[in-house]
């Protein structure tokens, strides 16, 4: 009779497990994973070329003295920016005066003789026309007052030659630019001369600047057919844009354009020297400081942008996240193109209103739906395209 209860509560046990089993709901699937997605940019860009490189004055002038003195005044202060003409050194004057005032006088004196010889000339070819002189007397004053005339000339050219001593008592500024520091301080005997001239200081260009870099032959073939592409003899009358940025500086603030192009390609390095020509108005631009040039590399083309972070990678393979009409997410083999800025261009795989996942990448998973939130491409990476559009500059 116990066997019978155990058996009778045992079945009803299982009885009631089935049951409970049979009526346990089944598990739910998870919502569609929510994704940001955007329509790639449709934009005019230019491709640029970035060089490194070094800045370099246009002409650079040592500045020594002419004449041999002692130093009276310095009036400028090193490293600043002078003019052309400005007064650099004064040397001690007093004793070309006293050279000048001294020729002058001779000069004077000489001019006078010449008045002489030339009143006695004139009275002796008077009366040797009246035949009360010889020939020879005639002869003997013309050649006086030759003499008279040749000596004036030459006192002449001596209070010239100490008036020009005199002038170059102020040593002046032979070109705008930026100065150096002084050789020569006040009190210094300074030496004049051809081959022993004292150098005082020197003189550098500042605007323009150039901009010596080294680009590479196919860079320099795209130009040469850009130049010629315009109906230009050469780079230099095509003035290629370029741009120019310091080690501290961002978005290559400096504008200028190329005007030289060396005349041989290097064949160890495979590269040609070009060189770009930066308006340097402020004097910020320092000769000898390395930067970097931007160079216009081809014209321009219409692309697809996306953010750079929306491009995914599969060993060798470049995909994009792309999500359809039913919100399936696709993975979409695509060739990239260059960067601009935070965007990348997309050369072939992307058609134009397609709907990119830029955020909640990981949780997109190819054919899988998803609940897409579409946002515009932020404008910050927008205006950094405008400025890397432009070369640098804002527009």
């Amino acid at each position: 009779m116990r066997h019978e209860w155990i058996r009778a509560g045992a079945t009803i046990f299982l009885a009631l497990a089935a049951g409970g089993c049979g009526g346990k709901p089944g598990a739910q699937q998870p919502p569609p994973a929510a994704v940001t997605v955007s329509v790639p940019l449709q934009r005019q860009v230019v491709d640029w070329e970035e060089y490194t490189g070094h800045l370099q004055s246009p002409k650079t002038a040592s500045v020594a003295a002419r004449i041999s003195g002692f130093i009276e005044e310095v009036p400028f202060k090193e490293g600043a920016l002078v003019n052309k003409g400005d007064t650099l050194f004064v040397i001690d004057d007093r004793p070309f005066k006293a050279d000048l005032e001294n020729k002058r006088a001779t000069e004077a004196k000489d001019a006078a003789q010449v008045t002489l010889t030339k009143t006695e000339l004139e009275r002796s070819a008077m009366l040797l026309k009246n035949r009360v002189v010889e020939q020879q007397d005639y002869d003997t004053k013309n050649a006086g007052y030759q003499q008279a005339q040749a000596q004036l000339a030459a006192d002449k050219a001596a209070a010239d030659a100490a008036a020009l001593n005199l002038e170059w008592t102020r040593v002046e500024a032979p070109i705008s630019g930026r100065i150096s520091k002084m050789n020569i301080t006040v009190g210094n005997l300074v030496n004049g001369g051809a081959g022993q001239a004292t150098l005082l200081t020197t003189i550098v260009s500042v605007d323009p600047v150039y901009c010596y870099v080294s680009v590479p032959e196919r860079a320099f073939l795209k130009y040469q057919t850009a130049a010629a592409r315009e109906k230009h003899e050469g780079v230099r009358e095509a003035r290629i844009p370029c741009y120019v940025e310091l080690e501290n500086e961002t978005n290559f603030p400096h504008a200028g354009y190329i005007d030289f192009i060396d005349n041989a390609l290097d064949p160890n390095t495979g590269t040609i020297q070009v060189r770009g020509v930066i308006p340097n108005p402020d004097g910020m631009l320092t000769p000898g400081l390395f930067a970097r040039m931007r160079v216009a590399g081809s014209g321009r083309y219409q692309a697809l942008l996306v953010p750079e972070e929306a491009v995914n990678t599969d060993q060798n393979e470049r995909f994009l996240l792309v999500v359809d009409k039913e919100n399936v997410v696709q993975a979409r083999p695509v060739e990239l193109g260059r960067l601009f800025g935070s965007l990348r261009s997309i050369v072939n795989g992307l058609n134009p209103g397609e709907r990119v996942v830029v955020n909640g990448i990981q949780m997109a998973r190819p054919g899988t739906k998803v609940n897409p939130r579409e946002t515009p491409i932020p404008e910050e990476a927008i205006r950094a395209l405008d400025v890397a559009d432009s070369g640098g500059k804002t527009p």
